[in-house]
């Protein structure tokens, strides 16, 4: 799946090139020539087995690792972040030339391929629930939808999910909203301002990635950081947010020092109680938000009780949904809910 995943970000960067060039004259793709998709995989009679498999290894990915990010061209720098956690896995050049010609079959700037791809790769995502270590990233389907009609954002609002894993609840307000408010490219233009994640881990980074280019998001606002390890007072209101979406992770320990960013009397090493804290600093005033939380949250003593206490005063939690115990299963057994709160009144 990593595999696939910065093969398909660099067609659909090079499809998009395309596009761009032909609608500008001006425009100039910041991934250097030799290393765009048609240059080198494009052809179906190009460069192959040991050839192929050296290239790969030795150039293209070493170099799209290390490209210039010194403009602040956020394009560049998305590619310089996916690459910066790559690998390549495939050790057979000729097999690598086989599925190059495969996704080569595709036309990401047609519309109706990319809907197709883009549910295939929903189903890829899902997949990962079941495979080992990855599946804490994936926020199922029933869920992220459920949650997002009931909060409703719309457009014009900015949305932000601090802990994104593959992009499910951004894509899911990025569907929500395009279908009551799209009506045009200037829409589209905001609406890619306004969609905001944040995540730690570089596969599901690339993941999230990719799984907003397919929807439509040409240069996706995802920030390859820890949304925790922030100086908790140096989030103001030009980072506040009308709605957050989010499944944070649960039953996890922070980084060591992380704590350090948080008052004295909130300080944790328990990520579900630190990402809540963060969740109600980057709402404004009036703002909404629905997430996911573990019981303990909401019934434990000490620094817990005084996040709580933190939680139910500066925040109207209007709504409890009791999930069933298998939902997150086999990544996390603990009994979760769904909170539903608005900022700015009290519980």
């Amino acid at each position: 799946i990593e595999q696939l995943g910065w093969m398909i970000s660099l067609k659909i960067l090079d499809d998009k090139d395309n596009e761009l060039e032909l609608l500008n004259d001006k425009y100039t793709s910041v991934i250097p020539k030799k290393f765009q998709w048609r240059n080198w995989a494009g052809n179906p009679e190009g460069i192959t087995g040991d050839e192929l498999k050296e290239f790969v290894d030795a150039k293209l990915i070493p170099a799209l690792k290390n490209l210039d990010i010194s403009t602040g061209n956020k394009r560049a720098l998305i590619v310089h972040e996916i690459f910066d956690g790559t690998n390549n896995y495939m050790k057979d050049g000729t097999v690598i030339r086989q599925v190059l010609n495969k996704l080569n079959e595709i036309d990401f700037n047609s519309s109706e391929d990319r809907h197709v791809f883009g549910d295939i790769y929903e189903t890829i995502l899902k997949d990962l629930q079941s495979s080992g270590k990855y599946g804490e990233f994936y926020t199922p389907r029933a869920i992220t939808e459920f949650i997002t009609e009931t909060i409703n954002p719309r457009l014009g609002e900015k949305v932000l999910d601090p802990a994104c894993g593959t992009g499910g609840f951004l894509t899911s307000a990025i569907e929500n909203i395009r279908r009551q408010d799209i009506k045009g490219v200037k829409n589209l233009r905001q609406l890619e301002k306004d969609i905001h994640g944040m995540e730690l881990k570089p596969l599901p980074f690339m993941l999230c990635v990719t799984n907003l280019i397919l929807h439509d998001i040409e240069v996706p606002n995802v920030d390859y950081i820890d949304s925790l390890n922030r100086e908790y007072t140096t989030i103001g209101q030009k980072d506040k947010v009308n709605v957050i979406l989010a499944n944070p992770p649960f039953g996890a320990s922070v980084k060591q020092g992380v704590e350090t960013n948080y008052p004295q009397a909130f300080r944790t090493t328990e990520s579900a109680d630190l990402f809540l804290l963060v969740m109600i600093r980057y709402l404004r005033e009036g703002g909404r938000a629905g997430i996911v939380l573990p019981d303990g949250s909401l019934t434990g003593d000490g620094v817990k009780q005084r996040i709580r206490q933190h939680f139910l005063e500066n925040c109207n939690l209007h709504t409890v949904v009791r999930l069933p115990n298998s939902v997150f299963q086999p990544y996390a057994s603990v009994a979760t809910n769904l909170l539903f709160f608005d900022k700015g009144k009290s519980t």
